[in-house]
């Protein structure tokens, strides 16, 4: 029988731990989940809140200051979070996309400059990157280098060089504009390698999943993605899917019942499971899609109801504002309700007025069935 759209949905939500907070910490959890999308720097905070039981902000401050977890420019050309042991093969399997889109877009070709002087730039760089170094300070070394060309040099060098993000402060360890450190990774392992590494770890978090969603997932090339996955036969088997798509998973991963409950779940902007797939009706419903993914790419903070988006949130002076998209009844308001009172605890104490950049998208019309202040 092929699997329906809500047995892929409990399987979503299992594998991202959020069908119950998962009792591990902060380097297992994000192992388990793959990456967290981190543009904006309070999300993996927020995402791992959502995830694991007991979850404490300082945890993650510690493991990013010690490069257990590393931020780093990775999956679809944007900072991610990931666990320190996979971020050697997480970035050798987009380092051809990442230098793509840099080396090859006219703000770089019109200078001059070539991929062999990008590269011919690295060994400088991870040995000027030992130490923290901000932006300002490696844009003026590759000025001293190149003169007026330094400053879109590093434009390209930021994206693609092994570099991660170390922390600067603040309440959620990224503040303003971020310092940069080499990474020490071991010698490169085959492309090959570390695509098929890629493609199980991405399965491992989100499966069961199509070859289109792992493309969308990274921005890897389709004939890519298929070539990978036909070269884990052993490791990946394929499964009928709704509509006759065929998914691919982990041989003997196991499948949560379709009719296993889903918490009520308040994520946060650009949550990973919003950004997973190429069928995002998975998780969004068509019709709230553009409601919750803006047409510049922003992805709002998303109440998750029986297991998909049923509105968004914001936080207030009073606590939380949620915005329903359809009624809910007062068994989920009450759910949601202990939800943001947690969350309004942990924002308290770091940042209660987090995504306030992002408080335009509210003053946009919203399909509001209903709207609470909670917490």
């Amino acid at each position: 029988m092929p699997l329906t759209a809500r047995q892929l949905n409990r399987a979503t939500l299992d594998r991202q731990l959020l069908l119950r907070r998962a009792p591990l910490g902060v380097s297992d959890g994000i192992r388990r989940i793959a990456a967290l999308q981190a543009q904006e720097a309070a999300s993996p905070y927020l995402a791992l809140w959502n995830r694991l039981a007991g979850f404490d902000p300082a945890d993650l401050d510690a493991a990013f200051a010690t490069g257990t977890v590393v931020k780093a420019t990775l999956m679809r050309i944007t900072l991610h979070a990931v666990h320190a042991a996979d971020y050697p093969a997480f970035h050798g399997a987009m380092r051809t996309n990442l230098r793509a889109v840099r080396l090859y877009d006219r703000r770089f070709t019109s200078t001059g400059l070539t991929a062999d002087d990008a590269d011919a730039l690295l060994p400088h760089l991870a040995a000027f990157t030992a130490v923290p170094r901000t932006a300002a300070e490696i844009e003026a070394l590759l000025e001293s280098r190149l003169g007026e060309h330094g400053r879109r040099m590093w434009w390209a060098l930021r994206t693609f060089a092994p570099l991660r993000h170390a922390p600067t402060g603040g309440p959620w360890s990224f503040a303003g504009r971020a310092f940069v450190a080499s990474t020490t990774p071991p010698a490169p392992a085959p492309e090959d390698d570390s695509l098929r590494h890629l493609a199980l770890r991405y399965l491992e978090a989100f499966g069961p999943a199509t070859a289109p969603d792992l493309a969308q997932f990274t921005l890897l090339g389709r004939p890519v993605v298929r070539r990978v996955l036909q070269s884990l036969t052993g490791q990946v088997v394929e499964l009928d899917g709704p509509g006759g798509v065929t998914l691919y998973d982990l041989a003997g991963a196991s499948l949560p019942a379709a009719d296993t409950p889903a918490p009520p779940r308040l994520l946060p902007m650009w949550d990973s499971i919003l950004l997973a797939y190429a069928d995002r009706s998975r998780v969004i419903p068509p019709a709230y899609r553009p409601l919750v993914t803006r047409r510049n790419g922003d992805v709002l903070p998303t109440l998750l109801v029986d297991g998909h988006v049923a509105g968004v949130w914001r936080p207030v002076d009073d606590g939380i504002e949620a915005t329903a998209f359809h009624p809910l009844d007062e068994e989920t308001w009450h759910s949601l309700a202990t939800e943001a009172a947690a969350l309004a605890t942990l924002l308290a104490a770091r940042d209660p007025a987090t995504y306030r950049r992002y408080a335009h998208w509210w003053t946009k019309p919203l399909p509001a069935s209903q709207v609470r202040i909670l917490g």
